[in-house]
């Protein structure tokens, strides 16, 4: 049986909703060889969104994309082995093809493969450098294979922001975009989970990825698509949910989409017939208690300039948080000090700041500060 609602995994088929606009215009640019940013806040369906349009193109015999994730990059050589490795598993089918390629195409590399008892993954297929440098051959991979086999190739990097924390990042993205930018049989769509670093990365013109391609935002999901989406599940269940509990669904996790899914279902499990409002605020309470231990530790890592600022942005003085005023009332120091206490904040996740606005980079999180304000105090 299928589960209704999905959440903490990239919705796909019958539980990707929406997107329609975003899903044209990525399909437009992987089928015409534009790089793609896309930017977003967290859980809000970026992988998703790739995922359908990949799904979509499966048939284009002239298109192959490849999926890699970036999140366990922590030097340049970890991404060139995964880039080189991901390259060679995805435009090949099997084990003896990848050897060749790895072979015919990366002299400083030695491919070395393992089995394993696992059924899910039996072989697991690695390169090893035998040289020192080894990075420029391994970025024009993609363009040699997909010359030599008459395809384009589309590379999406999820977590793509962990090269700007790489030791010395900018000579390290120069790199990158000096190969990637002459190559005419590969496109690139970029795009991960730390907003204000992919902004810095893409949106500034000091960085070397500035106007590298087409910049999508993804925007929340109007409520409009949710209420058919939400319903119908319950519908197959013999159940009932009013659009009324859908709103407040929808505003108790300001839009977020992965929330929407979990909290839907939590709601979905403790209903019979009809949803009423206190099954509604129970299951609230169990998505805060779900969160709890995550947020407590964040709360235990802040020092107790950033545990004022964190009650300031709470009580809503987000606006008003540069004022005199407000910095006595929370005894935030200085202005510089607050400077300070954003951009610790920004890199610890827990806020994101648009202009002069200031929120919590989960919508859950403002909530859960209500509920345990004694820990501001």
């Amino acid at each position: 049986m299928n589960t209704p609602f999905v959440y903490g995994v990239a919705a796909e088929e019958m539980y990707f909703t929406d997107r329609e606009k975003e899903t044209f215009r990525l399909t437009m640019n992987f089928e015409n060889g534009l790089n793609t940013i896309i930017i977003s806040p967290r859980r809000w369906g970026k992988t998703s969104l790739i995922n359908k349009v990949a799904e979509q193109m499966k048939n284009h015999s002239e298109i192959r994309i490849v999926r890699m994730d970036a999140f366990s990059v922590r030097t340049p050589e970890d991404f060139y082995r995964m880039f080189a490795t991901e390259i060679i598993k995805q435009t090949a089918t099997r084990v003896e093809e990848w050897m060749e390629n790895a072979k015919r195409f990366l002299s400083s590399l030695v491919p070395v493969v393992t089995m394993s008892a696992d059924p899910l993954n039996p072989v697991s297929f690695s390169l090893k450098s035998v040289v020192a440098n080894y990075g420029e051959e391994v970025l024009s991979l993609p363009e040699r294979i997909a010359k030599e086999k008459n395809i384009h190739i589309i590379i999406c990097i999820d977590e793509f922001q962990q090269i700007g924390e790489l030791n010395d990042s900018v000579t390290f993205q120069k790199k990158l975009r000096s190969v990637w930018q002459h190559q005419h049989s590969v496109s690139y769509c970029l795009y991960g989970s730390k907003r204000h670093l992919l902004m810095n990365m893409f949106g500034s013109r000091s960085y070397p990825f500035y106007k590298f391609g087409d910049m999508i935002f993804l925007e929340r999901i109007p409520i409009q698509y949710w209420y058919e989406y939400i319903q119908k599940r319950f519908e197959q269940a013999g159940k009932n949910i009013s659009s009324k509990i859908i709103d407040q669904i929808y505003a108790y996790v300001d839009g977020n989409s992965s929330y929407i899914q979990q909290l839907s279902w939590l709601v979905w499990a403790r209903t019979t017939n009809d949803v009423n409002e206190e099954i509604l605020t129970d299951a609230q309470q169990d998505l805060l208690n779900q969160n709890h231990a995550l947020f407590m530790e964040q709360m235990n890592g802040l020092t107790q300039y950033q545990i004022r600022f964190v009650r300031a942005v709470m009580d809503g003085k987000a606006l008003e948080i540069n004022r005199k005023e407000t910095i006595d009332e929370y005894e935030l120091g200085s202005s510089a000090n607050i400077a300070t206490i954003k951009k610790a904040l920004q890199k610890k996740e827990l806020i994101e700041i648009e202009g002069k606005d200031i929120h919590f980079s989960d919508p859950i999180f403002i909530h859960w500060l209500h509920r345990n304000s004694h820990l501001l105090a």
